[in-house]
């Protein structure tokens, strides 16, 4: 085996086993042998991949007008059953080729096809690159997609690779798309209003959901108007949503991943938009610092975004909603992201970044909330020639804040500073694939808040994490499994967790095809927001607490501090022609053990946290279907999520149980080039749970103790609530959005795409929640018409 091979694994195994020597120094002997035992078998797996073996050929796609890459392409070579499909980066490998002459072809809809000839030595590792022309024309066929042929050859259970075109193609609110607007179309995610910004997936709060930008973790993805997240959709390449059974390469979280990239600036030429609409105004630019001067050679680009709303000056002249309102919408929020790409001429890539994200929500006498997070980072990809392996590994840093400032004159605050480094390693086999790595990360959380009944609750931790991962894919045949274990030491809470994971896909033909997966999940981060809440806009973070924990029936004490769960899922695949597709998951997780902060604490002597267990269980329908002209989506979810404290001595339904949720999207395009396109999204929910009022009483806060006066002071109006929890249900939910875009081309670059749309076309009073005290219902957003303009030079 290669003697670099042989240096990068033995510097792997001995970083793991110093840090499992000095962060699981307090375990038992047994575990530290277990551990020792995974280490060597992982190293034996790894030689048999380096032993010698037939030719390796792999590249890059990458479109040649802007030098991006060109992801799921297809790669076959003329005359065999060998082939490829590029990954997100553009990255291909075909494994156990034979010595010999060959011819390779490369495909991709709207691109024009090359084939090249070449002839590759026993054991060699040839790496070729191509770049793509867009199409003169594009046919009126649909060819087998790569996406497709992915889904023949990956598990992807429960994940949707969404990219820029697919987010672009939905109506959207004020004629800027946005991933917050399409998260809740994909099966098995909700929100619970136009505003609070946050979503729930197949039964799992928004702490509980990783969310991803460039590897990084994000605190607060989306701002206080729920239409929009921080990230700008013309800078992303992809979006990767695991709404369960995620492998073990994700960590740290018990429900979902939804993990972004960005792209690269363009590589030949400087290029931008600026675009303007009554929601917000942004600008972007990008292009060579090192211009791509020949195909195949290094190249230096960049990529600089920004966007503001405009919706506290503008809401209060456009929209008849917000002129009746002094505050209009007053919902402000910009957002700034950078990124230095280098690419190497061997695919090898490093990529610099950084981030400024605020909002703010300032209702006058009322509340006053803002929230700032900022950060920066690197990831890099080696293609080693002459090797069997890719390495990554990324470095990041960020801080988050946020406070609240209401009537009371205590402010709510909180802070999360946090760290994480990690490298890993890819290697290729004949019909396999094994990854591997480790990954240090670190945060500190500083909170402090008072609760309705006057008890401070203040934290300041410091929390560093160690974790390790392993993940084998396998194709036998018409079967891929995936095995993969992931480990996670909480060193502050002296906690390690083996999290064994699994996934398998059948094919049982073409056209048909099982899957299945399944695994536990652990994570240490609390949110302050409470499941109980109906619009909570304070998120605020917390780390695991060190403190003693009760069982929900608080009998006893419990034996971990960590938040766990198990995830069972399964489901088929259906390709019902080329053009039309079906997919149905059916899932249950389990949630063993969730912690939350107890707000009902009235004595010095409560426990400040309590725990919960719960379930979410349903069903999942998606049906896809698109050609030249016509595209449709129709998704449904039915799905049961219940939990248990303790308290009622009853399981009930969360806040966020929506028994049953559907979504159906039309896009018709039409025109020279479909210049024309008319969407239309229709989204209907069956109502929330609340808990329903059963009298009220006066409440005297005796601000002046024994002195207070019941018979002349005035009282607050207190609120008895059934004692049957969240055991009625609001109206249902129903909204139709809809836009019209025209594309109009100056020049080959210089273009306006011109957008009218409507959201909640038909006017739908949708309940957001009701005022008990005032008994006033207060409704989400009414009908919002925009037209927008975008300016692409």
């Amino acid at each position: 085996m290669n003697r670099v091979v042989t240096f990068s694994l033995l510097l792997f195994l001995s970083f793991a086993c110093f840090f499992t020597e000095i962060l699981f120094s307090h375990q038992s002997q047994r575990m530290k042998k277990v551990l020792t035992l995974i280490l060597l078998f992982l190293f034996v797996i790894t030689l048999s991949f380096g032993q010698k073996s037939n030719a390796i050929i792999r590249g890059n796609i990458y479109d040649k007008n802007g030098g991006q890459p060109v992801p799921f392409a297809n790669v076959v070579l003329r005359g065999t059953i060998q082939g490829a499909t590029t990954d997100i980066n553009g990255f291909y490998q075909i494994s156990n080729v034979k010595a010999g002459d060959y011819t390779l072809f490369i495909s991709f809809i709207g691109y024009d096809s090359i084939e090249t000839k070449f002839s590759v030595r026993e054991g060699e590792i040839v790496y070729k690159s191509f770049y793509l022309n867009e199409a003169a024309k594009s046919l009126d066929v649909v060819e087998i997609s790569g996406k497709k042929e992915a889904a023949r050859t990956t598990t992807l259970v429960s994940k949707l690779t969404i990219t820029q075109k697919e987010i672009k193609s939905l109506p959207s609110t004020g004629g800027e798309p946005d991933i917050a607007q399409y998260l809740t179309v994909v099966p098995g995610v909700l929100t619970t209003g136009d505003q609070g910004g946050q979503i729930y997936i197949r039964g799992g709060s928004p702490v509980q959901n990783k969310i991803l930008l460039d590897g990084m973790t994000i605190y607060n993805p989306f701002h206080s108007i729920g239409f929009f997240s921080v990230f700008e959709t013309e800078a992303i390449r992809s979006v990767d949503v695991l709404t369960g059974g995620f492998s073990a390469e994700y960590g740290g979280r018990i429900s979902a991943v939804v993990d972004i990239k960005t792209r690269e600036g363009n590589k030949t030429r400087f290029s931008g938009l600026v675009s303007g609409s009554p929601f917000q105004t942004k600008v972007l630019v990008e292009g060579p610092l090192v211009k791509l001067k020949n195909e195949g050679g290094p190249s230096v680009s960049f990529i600089l975004t920004g966007k503001k709303s405009l919706l506290p000056q503008t809401s209060k002249t456009l929209y008849d909603y917000a002129r009746k309102d002094s505050t209009g919408l007053p919902f402000d929020y910009q957002d700034f992201y950078g990124k230095v790409s280098l690419v190497a001429s061997g695919g090898s890539r490093l990529n610099i970044f950084g981030f400024n994200f605020t909002d703010g929500v300032n209702y006058p006498s009322i509340a006053d909330l803002n929230w700032k997070t900022r950060g920066y980072g690197a990831n890099f990809q080696l293609v080693p020639a002459g090797l069997k392996m890719l390495v990554g590994g990324s470095v990041t840093a960020s801080n988050y804040n946020i406070s609240l400032l209401e009537t009371d004159p205590t402010p709510r605050t909180s802070g999360v500073n946090s760290f994480a480094a990690g490298l890993d390693f890819t290697v290729f086999g004949n019909q396999s694939e094994l990854k591997y790595g480790v990954e240090i990360s670190g945060f500190t959380t500083d909170l402090g808040f008072r609760n309705p009944l006057g008890f401070d609750f203040k934290q300041n931790e410091n929390t560093t994490e160690l974790a390790g991962f392993v993940k084998y894919r396998k194709s036998l045949n018409r079967l891929v499994i995936e095995p993969s274990l992931h480990i996670h030491n909480y060193n502050a809470l002296g906690e390690t967790t083996f999290e064994p994971r699994f996934a398998a896909k059948l094919n049982a033909s073409d056209k048909f095809r099982f899957k299945f997966s399944g695994g536990l999940f652990s994570q240490n981060l609390i949110s302050t927001v409470s499941e109980k809440d109906i619009v909570n806009l304070f998120v605020g973070y917390i780390s695991g607490p060190e403190e003693k924990l009760l069982n929900p029936d608080r009998t006893a004490a419990v034996s971990s501090r960590l938040q766990k769960a198990m995830h069972i899922i399964g489901g088929f695949e259906v390709d019902l022609s080329k053009r039309w597709d079906l997919n149905v998951e059916g899932y249950y997780k389990k949630f063993n053990q969730l912690i939350d902060i107890n707000r009902t604490k009235t004595k010095l002597t409560d426990p400040n946290y309590i725990t919960e267990t719960g379930d979410a269980y349903g069903i999942d329908f998606s049906s896809k279907y698109a050609d030249k002209h016509w595209s449709f989506w129709g998704t449904f979810s039915h799905a049961y999520v219940t939990r248990f404290d303790g308290d009622t001595k009853l399981s009930y339904p969360t806040n966020f149980d929506r028994r049953n949720n559907i979504n159906l999207v039309a896009t018709y395009m039409w025109g020279e080039n479909n210049s024309w396109e008319a969407s239309l999204r229709w989204n209907f929910g069956s109502g929330f749970p609340f808990t329903q009022t059963v009298g009220f009483y006066t409440k005297f806060p005796f601000t002046e103790g024994v002195n207070t006066n019941v018979l002349t002071g005035n009282p607050d109006l207190g609120i008895i609530y059934s004692s049957k929890r969240n055991g009625g249900r609001l109206p249902d939910y129903h909204r139709l959005d809809m836009s019209v875009k025209k594309a109009i081309k100056f020049t080959k670059y210089v273009g306006l795409d011109i957008v009218a749309s409507a959201t909640n076309a038909y006017n739908r009073e949708n309940i957001f929640y009701f005022d008990r005290v005032k008994y006033t219902r207060v409704n989400q957003l009414p009908i919002l018409p925009s037209v927008a303009a975008t300016f692409h030079f």
